[in-house]
């Protein structure tokens, strides 16, 4: 799968999420949704007006959703928490680490509104460090899909693979990149752009820019290589070392902070590997602020055209 191209038509991860909870809920009755009173925006409304019998409305109350959780888990049901990202990470971490993780219960978290696009919520609903802390909890997988496509084959495989699952999700419509032909599997990493000057490595929507910085690139001459890693754990080791390799230079690109995040996982990856001159684009260690989406890409260093610079200075 390589030279995709950013579609116009617009996605919103969220309400994939809703309708993709009626679908696993139909496929698989041991399904149930656990909401923290935010469903309307979560979207997991969709499933308390659609299949109302397998929706359970826990409250403000993340602590106790996890612990209902793994009692669920612990019967053989398929419980998906439903919260925003900076809830279901901070204030429920205890119980997440000690009743699912440590058990391996088979728990799935949908982290809705993460990275800094939670229109204009500001900094104490922004959760731009959930990779770092997730992918050092051992027993969990961390997902971060691209677009509604590949939110939809996430859950899907979340929901066949057995232990606990953490899928990062974003609030707004965002542009598409795969078909219906896209072949998800966790645990892989996916080229959606052949070059040979540079390799962009990114996660999440931000592989949406990522391949917008490519098409800039282009038009200077620069060929870029980029690289998706929607499963950031377990991660595609060898294709992560090949990519890196086949030009030499590495960026990498996530609405996440550098300390921790996918930059993080891969510069341990090729420092073990495949020592490699790279950049990491994402949050420079700051809180974000409330403003409009444009304006926050821009002042946080997260645009097409920031990804593109820094591919830049790796060439000077």
């Amino acid at each position: 799968m390589a030279n995709l191209s950013v579609s116009d038509s617009l996605v919103a991860q969220r309400d994939v999420f809703g309708n993709t909870l009626v679908e696993l809920i139909d496929s698989d009755p041991r399904t149930y949704v656990l909401d923290a009173d935010l469903a309307n925006s979560t979207k997991a409304d969709i499933v308390a007006r659609k299949r109302p019998d397998h929706f359970l409305e826990m409250g403000i109350a993340e602590q106790n959703m996890m612990g209902v959780a793994a009692g669920m888990a612990s019967c053989g049901l398929v419980p998906w928490l439903s919260s925003f990202a900076v809830f279901l990470v901070n204030r429920d971490l205890d119980q997440l680490r000690v009743v699912v993780a440590q058990p391996k219960l088979n728990v799935k978290i949908g982290s809705a509104y993460t990275g800094i696009l939670t229109g204009m919520t500001g900094k104490t609903h922004q959760e731009v460090s959930d990779i770092a802390i997730m992918r050092a909890m051992p027993n969990l997988t961390v997902l971060a899909p691209a677009d509604g496509i590949e939110t939809r084959l996430a859950m899907l495989a979340a929901q066949d693979w057995e232990g606990p699952v953490y899928i990062r999700l974003t609030r707004d419509p965002h542009p598409s990149i795969f078909g219906a032909d896209h072949n998800f599997e966790i645990g892989k990493a996916y080229i959606v752009r052949e070059g040979s000057d540079v390799t962009i490595m990114s996660t999440g929507v931000q592989t949406v820019r990522a391949l917008q910085a490519a098409d800039v690139l282009a038009a200077e001459g620069i060929s870029a290589h980029v690289l998706h890693v929607p499963s950031i754990k377990p991660i595609d080791t060898a294709a992560i070392i090949a990519a890196a390799q086949k030009t030499g230079r590495v960026v990498t690109a996530e609405d996440h902070t550098i300390v921790g995040g996918l930059g993080g996982a891969i510069a341990e990856i090729l420092g073990e590997h495949a020592p490699t001159l790279m950049r990491r684009v994402g949050i420079r260690d700051v809180y974000g602020e409330s403003a409009p989406n444009a304006e926050l890409l821009e002042k946080y260093g997260l645009t097409p055209a920031h990804v593109a610079l820094a591919a830049r200075q790796l060439l000077d």
